[in-house]
């Protein structure tokens, strides 16, 4: 059973009806807000134009690499589209050196060109013309379908002489000084723009594309009357565009501040990029261990946890050492374990805290705080989809969705669809895909896309 001190403690991550609806709403009004130009220098969720404006047909043909920089590694795909929605794929990860995420920028897309080269050798396609899609999963304003302007580095890196620049220039670049590979980049998109396209290529009704993982965001099919930052020159040809929300900044106008916990105030101010991405920083894979954590700490203050151990002081500091000490995987092992054996988590408390066989009861209360932290991420992001999927023109709408947190968590999907059904119009039909690999075998497909409509 468990203890009402501890459902007290978790009570400000239990969102109300009255607080999803507020949220729901607020994030409406900035939506609009991004898509307007008089409005959008003032707006959270920016909602970039992609330049991306025709799905995938599922007949495309031919070779095309794909390159996918969003973490601390990287991966470099040749993709293979053989018409009738079929695929082959082949792919190799490289790693990004620590040193690298924060020196400058001309040596991160040297070190990328280099792999680059090194891939299209080991497949024998040196001679070979490829058109590369980019996936770059970082705040960008996109100028056209190649043209990514860097506005923010995210999740750890903080390369010097890239803000403000060109993205698919400077790779361009780093792969013209080699100058052994003929490689085209044409077509830079962020990973949700994959997602889309990727679930797009099994199912035509996809139009959204949602990534909760180490970050958080997601795009939708906007009609392009209704994006006043899209080139008027896109507007004339096309009835629609991929809009690149950016919605990992929603609150940071204070929208969120009337559902945002004192665990949430402190993951931010130790954060990198202070009152930033506040959205995120509640729904994303790189933050939700951290929040378990804080939690945790005050739990044992308060004798809620590990009632029985002398060692609580212990335990403790084992915490205060490391803001990564609670990985954000461990939410979903705990998640996903069996009453009342909880061997996953009774593993986990063993290897943090060398504590040999923790109680039912402790295990019951670690999963309850688990639980409450994932749940409260599943609504946000919910409430995101539901004002993205009632802004789509079409009746029926697929959202593909991608991301380790929604991927691997037991329960993710189930919390989403439980606000989903209440924010959703009524007079749609929805439902929830997951995406085949959208960063990867998505860019390929935009670039495929890409080099048709030229």
């Amino acid at each position: 059973m468990l203890d009402a001190e501890v459902r007290e403690l978790m009570q400000p991550f239990v969102l109300s009806d009255y607080q999803v609806q507020e949220v729901y709403s607020r994030f409406c009004l900035e939506v609009a807000r991004g898509l307007k130009r008089f409005t959008h220098p003032q707006a959270n969720v920016k909602c970039f134009p992609t330049y991306v404006q025709d799905l995938p047909t599922g007949d495309e043909m031919g070779k095309y690499l794909a390159l996918d920089l969003g973490g601390t590694n990287f991966r470099v795909l040749l993709v293979s589209l053989k018409g009738h929605h079929d695929a082959t794929v082949d792919s190799q990860i490289y790693a990004v050196p620590k040193d690298l995420m924060v020196g400058p920028g001309v040596d991160l897309f040297d070190h990328i060109a280099g792999c680059l080269a090194k891939f299209v050798e080991k497949h024998d396609m040196k001679t070979a013309y490829l058109p590369l899609g980019f996936t770059f999963s970082f705040p960008c304003v996109q100028l056209g379908l190649k043209e990514g302007i860097l506005v923010r580095w995210t999740k750890g890196f903080d390369c010097a002489g890239v803000e403000g620049e060109d993205v698919g220039r400077m790779l361009h670049e780093a792969i013209q000084r080699r100058g052994d590979a003929d490689i085209a980049v044409v077509a830079i998109l962020n990973d949700t723009t994959g997602t889309l396209m990727s679930c797009a290529h099994r199912n035509a009704d996809c139009r959204v594309g949602v990534i909760v993982g180490t970050g958080c965001n997601a795009c939708y099919v906007e009609d392009v009357e209704n994006v006043d930052l899209l080139r008027a020159d896109f507007k004339k040809t096309k009835r629609s565009v991929i809009v690149n929300a950016e919605w990992g900044a929603f609150g940071e106008g204070g929208q969120l501040d009337f559902v945002r916990t004192e665990y949430d105030r402190e993951v931010d101010e130790k954060s990198l990029n202070r009152s930033e991405q506040l959205f995120e920083k509640m729904t994303a894979g790189m933050y939700l261990g951290n929040l378990v954590r804080l939690v945790l700490l005050r739990a044992l203050e308060r004798k809620l946890i590990f009632k029985q151990s002398s060692r609580r002081p212990e335990f403790a500091s084992v915490l205060q050492r490391n803001e990564e000490v609670f990985e954000t995987r461990y939410i979903s092992e705990i998640e996903d374990d069996s009453f009342p054996e909880f061997a996953s988590t009774r593993k986990i408390v063993k290897n943090l805290f060398g504590l040999e066989k923790a109680s039912v009861e402790d295990c019951q209360t670690l999963r309850y705080i688990c639980e409450c932290v994932a749940k409260r991420a599943a609504t946000l992001v919910a409430i995101g989809v539901s004002g993205l999927v009632n802004r789509t023109s079409n009746r029926r709408v697929i959202v593909g969705m991608d991301g380790s947190v929604y991927r691997y968590h037991p329960k993710f999907d189930a919390y989403m669809r439980q606000t989903l059904q209440k924010l959703v119009k009524a007079d749609k039909e929805w439902d929830i895909m997951l995406s085949e690999d959208g960063s990867g075998r998505g860019a390929a497909l935009v670039a495929a896309v890409a080099s048709k409509t030229k």
